[in-house]
């Protein structure tokens, strides 16, 4: 699967801070829009310094329940105000800032994608 990165839409400066049900302290890094293959892909960047591999205060369970709401939340709002179309919305949290599509084999990342559906997010399962 190829992608283009077509366009930075966000890049936070200063951070933006956003409160999520598990409590811990998470920040808007950017937002991508990627072209790949025949669809639109938004991307919602954020830093969750909480979430670990090992002995994290916030594991991928509870992490889930975070990206879902920063989906239904903010993205969907951030998309109406922005007049963004896109097929999936990508959800990542990291414990660091990382530079989209560099490896960093020292972070932690999560991900989950969704589908936009009637200001819905539908969970895709990556």
């Amino acid at each position: 699967m190829k992608s283009l990165l077509a366009a930075v839409i966000f890049a936070a400066s200063p951070a933006l801070a956003i409160d999520v049900p598990s409590g811990q302290p998470v920040e808007l890094q950017e937002v991508l829009v990627d072209e790949i293959g025949t669809e639109t892909w938004l991307r919602f960047r954020f830093i969750a310094p909480e979430i670990t591999r090992d002995g994290g205060a916030v594991d991928y369970e509870t992490a889930a329940f975070d990206m879902s709401h920063l989906c239904d939340v903010l993205a969907l709002s951030y998309i109406d105000q922005y007049a963004l179309s896109g097929d999936v919305i990508v959800i990542s949290l990291s414990d660091r800032a990382t530079e989209f599509g560099t490896a960093d084999p020292n972070a932690t990342q999560f991900f989950e994608a969704y589908r936009p559906v009637d200001n819905v997010c539908i969970w895709e399962g990556l």
